[in-house]
């Protein structure tokens, strides 16, 4: 799984209660193809044992700076990593951190790592808040390090709630995904990108729209920030977790999206419209429900604006502008049609009929129209690595501009 794939980690838990937690952190690169090379101090193994990393990722773990055969480990580990995640980060590490100690493996390793370093801080909302704690986060920052801001919420028991809880492993390994793989082209770059359907009223309680779930959009959004862009993701109702990174911002109609996208446009490097909107929406909406035995037996529609004919005017003159064609007869005639009449740089074509491939599912099949170029078509993908085609395409676009 890009980019962690043969890719080299080197995960250090020191010794707080949210350890528990780099136990799935650990599963979760090691499942996407990384080798994980764990280092726990001292006190990490008072809350999680080694044999449990050693379980999940199939790879010693490492414990002491000092050991026959052992003696040069800290070299070879930070040597070899590709990144260095410290998950969870006390205020005790991050503070010999800060002041350049190596009193034990993990902080040697630091000095003598090359390769990005993300820390993740974890503790009680009052240490997190300690002036001396700020101080020493704000100099690893300057240091060159990666710190993730820890997420509100439940702290130890008995102490309440607030700022010092890790986040989640799912958010940590998306921010591994960054560091990874954030050196091609898009770094640094605006992308916008549409997701999800849109629902256009009838009454209080009814709606027209489809069955768009967002998850294309999502992933491409995912793929795009792990990449190093800055994104923004305007989404209609999605049935899928949105994504760590992207900046979002919710809308419900074709008409609520349409200036959302016209508002995000100018700055824009890249747009990406691969959300459903809804082509129709009734003439009228009703003020109240309307009831069951009302004899209605038509709602009268019109069409919604064209997102991206109503807005090409506003695209940036070097912007690269992707489309989607979800047809379900003639897909390549739809999509020929579409670059064409909306001056896109690259459509994506597929059949809503094709199992596998319509709404709802974890995977797709497409093919890319661009130019005058023959039709490419893609196997059967997850969305994800469709995602990452998609990206792939429009690198080699911005490439040639």
């Amino acid at each position: 799984m890009r980019p962690y794939a043969h890719r080299r980690i080197v995960l250090g838990v020191t010794g707080g209660i949210a350890s528990y937690k780099s136990a799935w952190l650990a599963r979760l690169l090691t499942k996407a193809g990384a080798d994980v090379d764990v280092v726990m101090t001292a006190a990490a193994q008072e809350f999680v044992t080694a044999v449990t990393f050693e379980a999940l990722t199939g790879r010693p773990v490492h414990t002491a700076l000092i050991a026959a055969g052992h003696a040069l480990d800290h070299i070879a580990l930070a040597r070899s990593a590709h990144a260095i995640v410290v998950a969870p980060a006390t205020a005790d590490f991050m503070a010999r951190a800060a002041h350049g100690h190596a009193n034990d493996l993990l902080s040697a390793c630091l000095l003598a790592a090359d390769a990005p370093v993300l820390l993740v801080p974890a503790m009680n909302d009052r240490m997190w808040a300690h002036r001396q704690t700020v101080r020493n986060a704000e100099h690893l920052r300057e240091l060159g390090y990666h710190l993730l801001e820890p997420d509100s919420g439940a702290l130890a028991a008995g102490e309440g709630s607030g700022p010092g809880r890790m986040p989640e492993p799912e958010t940590i390994f998306a921010h591994i995904g960054r560091l990874l793989d954030a050196d091609g082209l898009l770094r640094g770059r605006r992308v916008v990108v549409t997701a999800g359907g849109t629902r256009e009223p009838i009454d209080p309680v009814r709606f027209v729209s489809n069955r768009s779930s967002g998850k294309m959009g999502v992933a491409i959004a995912s793929a795009a920030w792990r990449r190093g862009a800055d994104v923004t993701l305007i989404a209609g109702p999605l049935s899928v977790a949105p994504p760590v990174g992207p900046s979002i911002i919710s809308v419900e109609t074709t008409e609520a999206m349409r200036n959302a996208v016209a508002a995000h446009l100018p700055g824009a490097d890249v747009l990406v419209m691969a959300a459903a909107p809804a082509d129709f929406r009734p003439t009228t909406v009703a003020a109240q429900k309307i009831k069951k035995d009302s004899a209605l037996s038509e709602i009268a529609v019109v069409p919604t604006d064209d997102i991206l004919l109503s807005t090409r005017d506003r695209r940036p003159a070097h912007a690269i502008v992707v489309g989607f064609a979800l047809e379900t007869e003639r897909a390549l005639a739809g999509g020929r049609d579409k670059l064409r009449r909306k001056a896109l740089d690259l459509v994506v074509v597929n059949d809503a009929t094709e199992p596998g491939a319509g709404f709802g599912t974890d995977t797709n099949r497409v093919t890319f129209l661009a130019g005058e170029n023959e039709p490419e078509a893609l196997p059967l993908l997850d969305k994800s690595e469709v995602a990452d085609a998609i990206l792939d395409r429009v690198e080699g676009l911005m490439r040639g501009r």
